[in-house]
């Protein structure tokens, strides 16, 4: 477990210490399955981006404070220069970069999202987080799972979706996929 993981997990612990709710609590309010929460808190897997953003939004702090324990503080607008957004490493298969990352009390998270080449021939990994997304796929191609429903897209394409769903993408062809994520 990296450092920045178990730095997350103490910040959701605390926040769920202060107002007195348990992690089978929190689980059921939030729509989560309660014996997986319970290996995000514990370390045993990675906490996806889509609860994260769910747990921010219910202790209403926000996802970059919750992420890297420091917090944004632009309201009217904030520009992330190319190459400045900071990399969020959440999942193997996938690297994120919060392209809003200054900006307080966001209604939504935008991300720059890369699919690793190397999950083409691994099976899809498939997650929910209650909420929409919406993704617009900028360069290579992308299997796209949301509800059983499978979809490759290509630069130009784009998918809004109800997130309670299990989803989940890869990248096809060899290549990387960079996509841009929105979670509403």
């Amino acid at each position: 477990m990296t450092e920045e993981t178990r730095d997350i997990i103490a910040r959701v612990k605390v926040l769920r210490e202060i107002e007195e709710i348990s992690r089978e609590e929190l689980s059921r309010e939030l729509g989560f399955d309660s014996a997986e929460y319970a290996q995000w808190e514990s370390g045993e897997k990675d906490f996806p981006i889509g609860p994260l953003v769910e747990i921010a939004a219910r202790f209403k702090v926000d996802l970059t404070e919750l992420i890297n324990g420091k917090p944004s503080r632009l309201t009217t607008y904030c520009i992330t220069r190319a190459g400045g957004a900071p990399e969020v490493s959440r999942r193997p298969m996938y690297t994120y970069w919060n392209l809003a990352y200054k900006f307080h009390n966001k209604r939504g998270e935008p991300f720059l999202v890369e699919a690793n080449p190397e999950t083409e021939n691994k099976p899809l990994s498939l997650n929910t987080h209650p909420g929409h997304e919406f993704d617009y796929v900028l360069e290579g191609r992308l299997l796209m799972s949301v509800g059983g429903h499978e979809e490759e897209l290509g630069p130009g394409d784009a998918i809004y979706y109800d997130s309670s769903e299990p989803h989940g993408m890869k990248a096809l062809g060899g290549g990387r996929a960079r996509f841009l994520a929105i979670i509403l």
